[in-house]
C-alpha cells in the first residue's frame, strides 16, 4: 500500500482538479495524474471520471475518499501530536534509583522537574536490586558504584564520598576519638554494604583497615543515620545526606582527615536513535540538580 497515492487522490478531490492539487503539493500535474492512475490500477476500480471542465467521483471513488480522508486525518493528528511532544516534554517517565539514595535529594529533583516541566509525570522506582531498563520498560536510572552494562549511555554526576559521623551527645560521653584505631573503643554502627568485617579508611598519606566488632549491622542507610543522630554510635555515612544534620548540629564529622570510599554516580539510559523530549528534559535537570549535590562536603 502506498499512502502517497491515497494522499494525492484525497488532495485532488479537495482541490477540485489535478492542476490545483499539483500547485498545492508542489508537484508536476503529470505526477499527480500518474499517482491517481496507479491507485486506480492497484484497486482495480475507477475513482474519478475526468471531463474537460471538472472531475466527478464515481461511487467507488466517493466511498474510498470518505474512508481515506478519515484515515489520513488520523495520521495528520498523530504527526501533530508527535510535533507537540517534540516541542514540550510530556507523558510518563519511569526512573529508578537506589532506595537509600536520600529522600531529600530525590524529593528536590522531583520538585525541580515538576516545576520546569508540569506536563511531565515521573514514576519513581526506588530499589536496591539491579533493574534491567529495557526489559522492565524503565527510561532512565540513577546508579552508584561500578556500572554493569556497557551498552547503556552513562553521564557522570560526580561521586558519593563516605566519611565518619557521630552526634555531639555521643561524643561527649564516649572515649576520645583522635585516630582510626580508637574506633575499637566505640560503638560502630555498621551499614552492611560498607563491610561487615572492617572499615577501610584513607587519608592523603595512607590507608588503614579498622576491624569491626559492632553489635549493630543494618542494611538501611536511613536507619544508620537516624541511630547516629540519636547518639547510638559512630557511623560511616555519605557526606551529602549528612549536610542537613550537620547544619542543625545533630551530627558532626569525626576523624575529618580520614575518609571512606568514594562511589561514582551515573545517570544511565538505553541507546536510541531519537531521544524522547521527556527523557532529554529529565537528563538536563537531573545533571544540573544532582551534580551540585554530589560535590564533596569535607
Amino acid at each position: 500500500m502506498d499512502f502517497n497515492e491515497a494522499a494525492v487522490f484525497v488532495k485532488v478531490v479537495q482541490a477540485g482538479s489535478f492542476s490545483a492539487a499539483a500547485r498545492q503539493l508542489g508537484l508536476p500535474t503529470s505526477t499527480i495524474s500518474t499517482r491517481v492512475a496507479r491507485l486506480e490500477k492497484r484497486l482495480s476500480v475507477t475513482l474519478l471520471q475526468r471531463t474537460t471542465r471538472r472531475l466527478h467521483l464515481t461511487e467507488a471513488g466517493t466511498l474510498y475518499y470518505e474512508q481515506a480522508s478519515i484515515g489520513l486525518g488520523y495520521l495528520m493528528e498523530a504527526e501533530a501530536a508527535l510535533d507537540a511532544a517534540r516541542l514540550q516534554p510530556q507523558g510518563t517517565l519511569k526512573v529508578t534509583a537506589p532506595a537509600d539514595l536520600g529522600d531529600a535529594l530525590l524529593a528536590g529533583l522531583v520538585k525541580r522537574v515538576q516545576t520546569e516541566y508540569p506536563d511531565l509525570v515521573l514514576e519513581m522506582l526506588l530499589t536496591d536490586r539491579y533493574v534491567d531498563l529495557i526489559a522492565e520498560g524503565v527510561d532512565v536510572a540513577i546508579r552508584t558504584g561500578e556500572l554493569r552494562d556497557s551498552s547503556l549511555i552513562a553521564k557522570s554526576l560526580g561521586s558519593i564520598q563516605w566519611a565518619l559521623f557521630a552526634s555531639p551527645l555521643y561524643l561527649q560521653q564516649a572515649p576520645a576519638l583522635e585516630a582510626p584505631p580508637h574506633l575499637h573503643a566505640h560503638t560502630c554502627l555498621q551499614f552492611t554494604p560498607m563491610g561487615r568485617e572492617q572499615w577501610l579508611l584513607s587519608n592523603e598519606q595512607s590507608e588503614i583497615s579498622v576491624p569491626m566488632s559492632g553489635r549493630t549491622m543494618v542494611n538501611s542507610i536511613g536507619v544508620i543515620k537516624a541511630m547516629a543522630e540519636n547518639g547510638q554510635g559512630v557511623a560511616l555515612l555519605p557526606t551529602f545526606i549528612c549536610q542537613p544534620a550537620q547544619r542543625s548540629q545533630q551530627l558532626v564529622r569525626v576523624l575529618p582527615a580520614w575518609l571512606g570510599r568514594a562511589d561514582a554516580v551515573h545517570l544511565v539510559y538505553p541507546q536510541q536513535r531519537f531521544m524522547p523530549p521527556k527523557l532529554r528534559a529529565f537528563i538536563e535537570v537531573a545533571v544540573a540538580e544532582l551534580k551540585t549535590q554530589f560535590k564533596e562536603t569535607l
